[in-house]
């Protein structure tokens, strides 16, 4: 089952300047109402969902025997967001998140095409003081201070590395830390600096928000990037960065994301309770890196 956003961009969730546009005015009884007004419309019952980065959307194509339904059909769903329907997934039965995105490599060794599996992020939206849980707290949805320092599932990371490896992709899968900005404007060769010294390896726009809200309502995480353009920390670097070749680095590899993707999520569904079988909701975006 795939919910698809009909156009425009989408960096995290609260808008490029940062203002919290969508979970604070979404309570549990709207985010319910989304969730029950989608499990009415299939006899699908999802267990894991995928959060489609920039130009990463063909995972969602690939679905078999997939159900659509387009942002503006949904009724109470914003078109422009990607961090609600995380909770609308939870409150639909998804227990299980993967979140893809594109990003800039930061890392010694990483070049466009590579993989890398995210193993801890900075947000630096969060340390500005923006954060999705900013506001009054549904116990429902989770407790007021979640915990972070496990966001992203150590069994599934090194699952995916031994994937990978059977993949013949381990030449190009690293392992890293994911650096969160608001965009939409590229980093300055400073601020890239800065980041490479503070220990992040990739660098983007989108994910950790979505991140966040999973694990406030008790999701099993497990997040990659596709590394799209090696980031410049040079001064003397005569190129720019530039969206269009981020989108279309994301397509010359989807065929190999697709691949690793589905041989995660089957890894996934293949270890979840018998009683329980697997089927997958995604959303997809543009998200800019």
């Amino acid at each position: 089952m795939s919910a698809k956003q009909a156009n425009g961009h989408h960096s995290n969730g609260l808008g490029h300047a940062g203002q919290d546009t969508d979970v604070d005015i979404y309570t549990y009884e709207v985010v319910e109402k989304i969730a029950q007004y989608l499990l009415s419309k299939t006899c699908i019952r999802p267990k894991i969902g995928i959060i489609c980065g920039s130009g990463i959307g063909s995972l969602a194509d690939s679905l078999e025997d997939r159900q659509s339904f387009s942002y503006g059909s949904i009724p109470d769903f914003p078109v422009s967001t990607c961090a609600m329907p995380v909770r609308v997934m939870k409150l639909a039965g998804v227990t299980h998140l993967v979140v893809t995105n594109a990003a800039g490599g930061l890392g010694d060794g990483y070049k466009v095409g590579d993989i890398m599996i995210i193993k801890d992020h900075i947000n630096f939206l969060g340390l500005a003081g923006v954060n999705p849980l900013r506001g009054p707290n549904d116990d429902r949805f989770g407790v007021r201070f979640p915990a972070l320092n496990k966001a992203y599932d150590e069994r599934l990371r090194a699952d995916a590395k031994r994937i990978a490896k059977s993949l013949s992709l381990d030449k190009h899968v690293h392992e890293g830390v994911y650096a969160c900005v608001g965009g939409p404007s590229y980093e300055t060769i400073g601020e890239l600096r800065m980041m490479k010294m503070m220990g992040a390896n990739a660098v983007g726009m989108s994910t950790v928000h979505e991140v966040i809200l999973a694990k406030h309502c008790n999701m099993t995480v497990f997040a990659f990037s596709l590394i799209t353009n090696e980031c410049i920390v040079d001064y003397s670097e005569k190129g720019e960065a530039c969206h269009e070749d981020v989108m279309q680095n994301s397509k010359d590899r989807s065929q190999v994301l697709l691949q690793f993707v589905s041989h995660v999520v089957g890894h996934m569904a293949s270890t979840m309770a018998p009683e329980e079988p697997s089927t997958t909701m995604t959303t997809t975006t543009t998200t800019q890196t």
